[in-house]
């Protein structure tokens, strides 16, 4: 009867260690906000995706979400502009950099604003420049 004791408690020990692992605590978490390049920008109002190249001018590969410490951040990004009305060439479409000063618990849609209101030919890069087309309320935590 002795050993069923001691096996039991064993067992609640070793789940009550492993909860606890799982678990952060508060002093663990950090504040964030979130800048997204996923959503689909309305393209009638000349705003595209973008794919994310470089953050903080460090090389990533593009998710949909950045989870970050609030503070200005440094975005490198290629424009996804698919508009019949771009005649600008391949060679010309280069990416560009922003920033965006990210404060906690915000999320930032980032995309490409088509610039329609000149007519952009050869090797212009002045077609599109880089926005956060949206901000919402967004909880944010992310462990430190």
């Amino acid at each position: 009867m002795q050993f069923f004791s001691s096996w039991r408690v064993l067992v609640v020990a070793v789940a009550a260690l492993a909860l606890n692992g799982c678990a952060s605590s508060p002093d663990e978490m950090v504040q964030c906000g979130t800048v997204s390049s996923y959503l689909a920008p309305d393209n009638s109002a000349n705003l595209y995706r973008v794919v994310v190249t470089h953050l903080d001018d460090v090389a990533v590969i593009s998710r949909p979400n950045y989870l970050l410490s609030p503070g200005e951040h440094k975005f490198t990004v290629a424009e996804l502009i698919h508009s019949p009305e771009l005649k600008v060439l391949l060679s010309a479409r280069k990416v560009k950099v922003f920033s965006v000063n990210v404060a906690a618990d915000q999320r930032y849609h980032i995309g490409a604003k088509f610039n329609t209101d000149k007519i952009y030919i050869g090797q212009n890069s002045l077609y599109w420049q880089p926005v956060v087309w949206q901000t919402e309320s967004h909880q944010c935590e992310m462990k430190r």
